[in-house]
């Protein structure tokens, strides 16, 4: 999604996700954090974690696109 050169940690991603979980869907939530639990590359948690940046501040349409991309990230 992005082109950002920083390597973002487990603890960074479980923090972003923690932070946008009043407007993530639960179900979505809930996913996201099962998938942490697992071991993940650190290509899946940069992904993941520009897909939760700043969600709280995109349009419906913006979540609704961003909530695919992380279901097709969930679903490998």
């Amino acid at each position: 999604m992005s082109s950002c050169k920083i390597d973002h940690p487990l603890e960074d991603v479980k923090a972003k996700l923690t932070s946008q979980q009043h407007v993530l869907p639960k179900d979505l939530y809930q996913r996201c954090t099962d998938y942490l639990e697992n071991e993940r590359s650190q290509i899946e948690l940069n992904e993941l974690f520009h897909l939760l940046k700043k969600y709280d501040l995109a349009d419906s349409e913006e979540q609704l696109n961003r909530n695919k991309k992380m279901i097709k990230l969930l679903e490998g």
